[in-house]
């Protein structure tokens, strides 16, 4: 099985998982053979990637991490939390409100449960980013991926449960003040003025203000909105804090924020490939960021999961068949073309081994 973007599909490919829409409702069930209507209609439906079955990835196993209805299903719990806890904010609520507020409260915390179980069951390594991608609002959907990784990031760190569940909420409602920002300032494809970026930055002050008046919420979810742009050697925003006066829970959450911003497609920068996002973050390794979180980031994601479809600096492209945990932006591939694009055998390389160390992934399509 292998991912691959709706692009490049062609009739009578075989559909590898089944495919839901933005509700979390199958809209075609694994093993559908797809026909150019079909594929018309993922394009309608948004949908950017999906799995098949061919014989090139014939045996290559894909484990999820989260499963794709809980994901979708995430999305969208945040996606009416985030909302109502902004229009009652705008509103002044009264009792009532408080009551609805306490009700979002509440879904967060059952998908967070969710969530945790799913990781806990499935202790692997990390793969969000060859989920099957749908086009949606990139505010909820980052809020997501956060969530998730700042979890297993907080797993890794041994933390109790409590605090894990805290970190979580913290993760969902990180983005919170985003939704007073212009969305034409949000969305610019261009450089942003200075009067623009500070207009940015204000989300974090914004999302903290708000949340701190949530009684329901931990004091330390605010934190976690106003904190998450903070840097170890004071340079970030909104208050310059550094080192040890950045809370544990915003070390955790900003290594997850950067990871999945700069992996992530966006109007005014294309996503950048995992290896070179591990390595930007590494670049800031305590000055930006904390050198624990990051190392323990590391060892717990896949940077490029199996089945994952890539080109590499040879010309060939093949199939990641392997996940190598001693050398993550180096996993083996099956190869299913080589340098002239011509179908060949498929054979097995291991980027980690000495012969192959000159070449490099240099694409990988299906997560751009």
């Amino acid at each position: 099985m292998r991912l691959i973007k709706v692009d490049t599909c062609q009739p009578g490919i075989k559909l590898g998982k089944s495919i839901y829409d933005e509700n979390g409702k199958v809209l075609l069930a694994e093993g559908t053979e797809l026909t150019k209507n079909l594929i018309d209609g993922l394009k309608k439906h948004h949908i950017l990637t999906i799995y098949i079955q061919d014989e090139a990835s014939e045996g290559i196993e894909i484990v999820e991490s989260i499963p794709e209805g809980l994901r979708l299903e995430a999305v969208n719990v945040i996606t009416e939390g985030l909302n109502t806890i902004a229009s009652l904010h705008s509103s002044n609520s009264n009792i009532q409100g408080m009551f609805k507020s306490g009700r979002a409260i509440r879904s967060f915390q059952k998908i967070i449960r969710d969530i945790l179980g799913s990781l806990t069951e499935n202790p692997t390594a990390l793969n969000l980013l060859a989920s099957t991608k749908i086009h949606e609002n990139h505010v909820y959907t980052h809020s997501v991926n956060v969530t998730i990784y700042a979890s297993q990031l907080a797993i890794e760190n041994g933390l109790p449960l409590k605090n894990i569940e805290e970190i979580a909420l913290g993760a969902m409602l990180h983005d919170l003040g985003k939704l007073y920002i212009s969305p034409e300032i949000l969305n610019k494809p261009g450089k942003l003025t200075k009067e623009e970026f500070d207009e940015i930055k204000s989300h974090c002050q914004l999302g903290y203000d708000i949340l701190r008046k949530v009684h329901e919420l931990p004091l330390t979810v605010a934190h976690c909105a106003l904190q998450h742009h903070e840097k170890i050697d004071g340079t970030g925003y909104p208050r310059g804090l550094k080192s040890d006066e950045i809370h544990k829970y915003a070390k955790i959450l900003s290594v997850a924020d950067v990871f999945d911003a700069v992996t992530s497609h966006r109007v005014y920068r294309p996503a950048m490939l995992p290896h070179k996002a591990l390595e930007l973050l590494y670049a800031g390794n305590g000055t930006h960021f904390d050198r624990k979180q990051l190392q323990l980031f590391k060892d717990c994601i896949a940077i490029y999961p199996q089945g994952l479809t890539v080109k590499l600096s040879d010309g060939r492209v093949g199939i990641v068949s392997k996940y190598n945990f001693h050398s993550v932006g180096r996993p083996e591939i099956r190869i299913i073309r080589d340098e002239e694009n011509q179908d060949v055998e498929p054979y097995e390389i291991d980027l980690a081994a000495k012969d192959h160390l000159t070449v490099d992934i240099v694409e990988a399509d299906a997560l751009l």
